[in-house]
This record gives C-alpha cells, sequence and structure tokens, in this order.
C-alpha cells in the first residue's frame, strides 16, 4: 500500500535558494537525457546511465543519487509516453498531435518535482525538520509543517521515497 503524506518545508531564504538551484539543475540534467535518449533511442534506466551518468553528475554538480533519479525519471517519462502511443491517447498515427510527440525529446519544466530518497533525506519527526540533499550541500534543519493528521502519518509511517515539489 502506498501512503500519499504531504509536508511544506519551511527554509530560510538561503535554503530556499538551494532548494530551488537543486530542483532546476535536476530537471536541466533530465532534458540533457532525454535528447541524449531521443538522439541514441536508447530508453531503458540502464542503458541511459551508461551514457549520461557521469556527464549530469559532472555538468549539473549532482549527487550519485540525485544523477540515478534523474536518469530513472527520463526512463519512466519516455516508458508512459510509448504506452499512451501504443493506447492511442495521442492521436492516429500521422496526426499532429502524435507526430509531435514522437518527434521531440521529452523536456522537463524547470520547477518541476524530483524525487527523493532515503539517502537523500531523513525526516526527524521529533524536532519536525528534515536534513536534505542539495547541489549546494546538504541541508540540516530545514523546518516542516502539515495538518496534524498528515504529520503524524510521517511520524509513524516508514517512508520510502519523497518528491521535492516548488510551489
Amino acid at each position: 500500500m502506498k501512503l500519499v503524506v504531504q509536508a511544506k518545508l519551511l527554509p530560510t531564504p538561503e535554503q530556499a535558494a538551494a532548494l530551488e538551484a537543486t530542483v532546476r539543475a535536476c530537471n536541466a540534467a533530465a532534458s540533457e537525457v532525454a535528447m541524449v535518449a531521443r538522439e541514441r533511442a536508447v530508453y531503458r534506466n540502464y542503458d541511459l546511465r551508461k551514457h549520461t551518468y557521469a556527464g549530469i553528475k559532472a555538468d549539473y554538480g549532482l549527487g550519485a543519487q540525485a544523477a540515478q533519479h534523474v536518469i530513472k525519471k527520463v526512463a519512466d517519462a519516455y516508458t508512459v509516453l510509448k504506452a499512451n502511443i501504443k493506447a492511442g491517447r495521442l492521436g492516429k498515427p500521422g496526426s499532429k498531435r502524435r507526430r509531435r510527440a514522437e518527434g521531440a525529446p521529452i523536456a522537463f519544466r524547470p520547477n518541476a518535482a524530483q524525487p527523493y530518497d532515503a539517502r537523500m533525506l531523513s525526516w526527524q519527526a521529533d524536532a519536525r525538520t528534515v536534513s536534505i540533499w542539495t547541489t549546494r550541500g546538504r541541508l540540516k534543519g530545514v523546518a516542516y509543517t502539515g495538518s496534524p493528521d498528515q504529520l503524524k502519518a510521517l511520524a509513524t509511517s516508514k517512508t520510502g521515497e519523497s518528491d521535492l515539489v516548488h510551489r
């Protein structure tokens, strides 16, 4: 069973800048990986790693886990695109919408969500803070809040993957 809990980070201005820079770097890297995938017709996660892992780590200042998540995000996006094309959700073969989807690499918005796992983010429920990886280093003691029910669920449930979303 998947449990979704929403929490709002309450970063200082410096922390907010680091988090925004991280989301932007991850999404810029994802767009680059998507272009490589389209150019080389390589869409599987493992195959994409061979072509892009070292480059995006160096070019965008990503850590190992962040680079893996970026590549996986791109591979998953192409899997969804392929399924939508196969199911006919993007029109009949030759339609304008379908040609556009098939012809251009997937692009990611600068503020699109970025997945984090337990190696990149940890919750301290008793102090109501989070320790989170950014391109500017790990931020510790970032405060968060949420509804009482959400905070209780966060404190009592095992945390798997989290998504960093800029709103």
